[in-house]
C-alpha cells in the first residue's frame, strides 16, 4: 500500500500507529493514490470529525467517495490539507461547491525544503555564513553527531522534547502519542540523531524517510551548554544523513511564509531553517469538505471561541 501513498502520513505504519492509539482508520484507494484519513468523535454529541492529511488532491470519483462516507457516518466534515503546492491546491475549491477554505487548518501552509542532489560543498556554500561559522564552532567545541535510531536515542530524544515543549509552552500530542509513532516508523522509516558534548546530550531529532524525501520531525534541545551551537551542528549532520541514505529532498515540515515577522513565536526557528539555504515553499491551504452545512459554521464558531479561551487562559 506504501507505493500508493505520497507521504509518511499516508503510510502503513503511520496508520497502524493511530489504530494502535485508539483512532478510527479509513482508506479509500483509486489506481494511484491512497487515501487515508482519520475520525475523530466530537465530545458530547452523535458527530464526528474526518482529517485526510497529506495525500495528494482528491480526484471528483474519490471525493464522491469520501462525501458518501460522510453522510453514512455522522460527519459534520472531512478536514484535507493535500502534499501539494499552493496553486495545485486550489483545485479543490473549484471542484466541488461542497469544498471550502478550511478556517482552522492543522498544517502551516508553508514549510522549508533543501534540495539533497547539491554536492556538500555546494550546500555549504549555499548556507548564511553565520550558519557555517555556528557548524564549524560547533565542531571546534567538541560537540558529536551520533545516530542512536534506537531505544536508547528515542529515550533522550523524548526527553529533550518534551522539555522544549515545557520551556516554550507548547502543547502538542501526549508522550504515548510520540512512542506509539516512533514504535511503529523506527524499522523502516525513522532515523534519530543526538547532539553530545562529552557524555552530555544537547540536542536530538527525530527524521523520516519516506520515497526520496526526508523529513525533519520533531526535534528538541537542552539548556545546557548553548554557546556550543550543538543545534547548527545537528542539522548539517542531518541533512548529510539524508543525502547518504538517498533522499533528493529535505522538507522541514513547517515553516512561517518568507515575508514573516521577527516578533512572531515561529520566527526563530524559520530563521534557523532559512540558514541551511533552503527554499520557502508554499504549500496548498486546508480544504474542509462539509458533509452538514447546517452544523459546519456552528462548530467553527465553537471552536474559535474555545481557542480564543485557551489562547488567553
Amino acid at each position: 500500500m506504501n507505493t500508493l501513498a505520497d507521504h509518511p502520513m499516508q503510510s502503513v505504519e503511520w496508520g497502524e500507529a493511530r489504530k494502535k492509539l485508539g483512532t478510527r482508520v479509513e482508506k479509500i484507494v483509486d489506481n494511484e493514490h491512497v487515501f487515508q484519513f482519520t475520525i475523530h468523535p466530537i465530545p458530547y454529541s452523535p458527530f464526528s470529525i474526518g482529517y485526510l492529511p497529506r495525500s495528494t488532491v482528491p480526484s471528483e470519483s474519490v471525493l464522491k467517495q469520501l462525501y458518501e462516507f460522510g453522510k453514512k457516518n455522522n460527519l459534520l466534515f472531512i478536514k484535507m490539507e493535500p502534499y501539494v503546492s499552493y496553486e495545485d491546491g486550489n483545485r479543490l475549491e473549484t471542484a466541488n461547491s461542497q469544498i471550502c477554505k478550511s478556517p482552522h487548518s492543522l498544517f502551516p501552509e508553508w514549510t522549508q525544503t533543501l534540495d539533497l542532489t547539491k554536492t556538500e560543498d555546494e550546500l555549504l556554500k549555499n548556507m548564511k555564513s553565520k550558519t557555517r561559522y555556528n557548524i564549524r564552532l560547533a565542531e571546534k567545541k567538541g560537540v558529536i553527531i551520533k545516530e542512536l535510531s534506537n531505544s536508547e536515542g528515542y529515550s533522550i530524544f523524548e526527553k529533550l522534547y518534551f522539555e522544549t515543549c515545557k520551556r516554550q509552552h507548547y502543547h502538542g500530542h501526549s508522550p504515548a502519542y510520540h512512542q506509539t509513532i516512533w514504535n511503529s516508523v523506527k524499522d523502516s522509516q525513522g532515523h534519530i540523531l543526538v547532539a553530545f558534548l562529552g557524555d552530555v546530550p544537547l540536542a536530538a531529532y527525530e527524521l523520516l524517510l519516506f520515497k526520496k524525501r526526508f523529513y525533519y520531525l520533531y526535534g528538541g534541545s537542552s539548556t545546557l551548554h548553548k554557546n556550543v551551537m550543538a543545534p547548527n551542528l545537528l542539522m548539517w549532520e542531518a541533512i548529510k544523513l539524508g543525502k547518504k541514505l538517498g533522499a533528493e529532498t529535505f522538507d522541514m515540515w513547517g515553516s512561517l511564509p518568507p515575508t514573516y515577522s521577527e516578533s512572531h513565536p515561529w520566527a526563530g526557528f524559520t530563521r534557523f531553517k532559512e540558514g541551511y539555504g533552503t527554499q520557502f515553499t508554499h504549500l496548498s491551504a486546508g480544504f474542509d469538505l462539509v458533509i452538514n452545512p447546517i452544523l459546519y459554521p456552528i462548530y467553527n464558531l465553537i471552536y474559535s471561541i474555545r481557542e480564543k479561551i485557551l489562547t488567553t487562559a
